[in-house]
């Protein structure tokens, strides 16, 4: 269970209290900034997202008949949905930081139906409405890349 516990909270982020999610976002932007910056290769990406979503859904099922539906101790949902968020995206601070915005933005006030993916059961209910948010946040910072709105020179 102590397996579990770890991967839920992402090494104990979830028990810092208040603002864990953006705290566990925060941390999710940094580690793909460090992976990622020098070497933006896709596939490891999207196995790394792959890999940290099925870990996110096995252990919210492990720990939800402990800590109740969705506890707000387990945030590696939030660190699934940024890694969503910035798939295909250029690994620059700019858009890393766009990307963290928007899906704290998406991920907080839960618009256009991520809230109904709350209702889903166990570790599922846990992952998708963040994964949602992910998709909406990259679909817009697609869209910024694209019109090169922040100005960002490869």
């Amino acid at each position: 269970m102590l397996f579990h516990k770890l991967a839920a909270t992402v090494f104990g982020i979830g028990y810092l209290g208040k603002g864990v999610g953006t705290i566990a976002a925060f941390f999710a932007c940094v580690c793909w900034y460090l992976l990622w910056h020098n070497n933006a290769m896709i596939m490891p990406a999207i196995l790394l997202t792959a890999i940290v979503t099925a870990l996110g859904i096995w252990s919210g099922n492990k720990v939800e008949p402990i800590w109740g539906k969705d506890h707000n101790r387990v945030v590696i949902d939030e660190v699934a949905g940024m890694f969503v968020s910035l798939l295909f995206v250029p690994v620059t601070l700019p858009y890393i930081t766009a990307g963290f915005i928007l899906f704290r933005f998406f991920d907080i006030l839960k618009p256009l139906f991520i809230r109904r993916l709350e209702a889903l059961p166990g570790g599922w209910g846990v992952m998708a409405d963040d994964l949602l948010a992910g998709v909406y946040a990259n679909i817009i910072l697609q869209l910024i890349v694209w019109l090169n709105i922040l100005n960002v020179r490869f």
